[in-house]
């Protein structure tokens, strides 16, 4: 047993799974540490309205599919320029011009698809934002909206035969997305 002089009145007495009593730097201050440090876990909401709804806000997702679209989009872009590069070395270069050649390459390459796909993800964010806040509901058929309209939007200007072609790939693939989400949720067990 720990002796009880050591272990003030009003202290923590933790103890770790062998039974001896955890050591607390604070317990000798009367100061409010628990209140400072031991914070909540849950996520607070200034409006009760905002906890009964469980997804992010239209800023949250902006956010998010932007950033995933543009660093996605430069990772891949930086791989292709990556094979462009090793594509373009010629026999007997010197190794100086070939790191210039991939640097340039993989630069150009990530900054171009990322741009394209950081578009495509401020789009697709925007639009599903508005069919939520349009339609009061979260489900399955904004995704898919949003992705026949930012296909469709992204490729407007190369007429009306290739918007309606992206449309539908975009909405093809915004509803395997959330066809894949409904099967992870159900079927894949939490971490």
């Amino acid at each position: 047993m720990a002796d009880p002089r050591l272990s003030p009145s009003g202290s923590d007495d933790r103890q770790d799974a062998s039974g001896r009593r955890l050591y607390n730097p604070y317990q000798d201050l009367n100061i409010p540490y628990k209140q400072l440090y031991d914070l909540p876990t849950s996520p607070e909401f200034l409006f009760q309205e905002e906890s009964i709804a469980q997804r992010r806000s239209w800023g949250e997702n902006l956010t998010y599919y932007t950033g995933i679209g543009y660093l996605g989009g430069a990772v891949s872009g930086a791989a292709l320029g990556l094979r462009d590069a090793a594509r373009g070395a010629e026999p007997g270069e010197p190794a100086k011009i070939r790191v210039n050649r991939v640097l340039n390459s993989c630069g150009s390459s990530g900054r171009r698809v990322g741009n394209t796909l950081g578009v495509i993800g401020l789009m697709y964010a925007g639009i599903e934002s508005g069919m939520v806040a349009a339609r009061d509901r979260d489900d399955w058929i904004n995704s898919v909206a949003a992705g026949l309209g930012t296909g469709a939007l992204f490729r407007a200007a190369n007429g009306p035969r290739s918007a309606v072609v992206a449309g539908a790939v975009g909405g093809i693939l915004a509803g395997g997305a959330a066809a894949l989400k409904q099967v992870g949720k159900r079927y894949v067990p939490a971490l």
